[in-house]
């Protein structure tokens, strides 16, 4: 019953940042006790988790991450957003925006992922 569709440029130049929208539907981000998250997967390598923000709108981002990115939310909207900033061409990946019970694990419900490249 819960959608996830995620938008925003899919070209973005090296020391810019990476702007992605989340919007769900079917499901309330304001429900307990659902994390909201954010995963990117590089080409030809895994998934990497980058971070969520919850019910109450706590964030929490992966140490290796936390410098540069930022995650919040717009409940009117029933969105959820992802800056990553100062980015290099090693953070092309598709990311996916999630729906998960715990902050890091069990993802039930995925959207479909959007590529973004970084290059000049």
């Amino acid at each position: 019953q819960v959608q996830l569709q995620e938008s925003g440029p899919g070209l973005v130049k090296p020391s810019q940042t990476i702007s992605l929208t989340c919007t769900v539907s079917g499901g309330s981000i304001t429900t307990d006790y659902y994390y909201w998250s954010w995963i990117r997967q590089p080409p030809g390598k895994g998934l990497e988790w980058i971070g969520y923000i919850n019910y109450v709108g706590v964030t929490y981002v992966s140490p290796s991450l936390e410098s540069r990115t930022s995650i919040s939310r717009d409940t009117s909207k029933n969105q959820f957003t992802l800056q990553l900033t100062s980015v290099i061409p090693e953070d092309t990946a598709v990311f996916y925006c999630a729906r998960a019970t715990t902050g890091t694990s069990g993802m039930d419900y995925w959207g479909k992922g959007t590529l973004v490249t970084v290059s000049s």
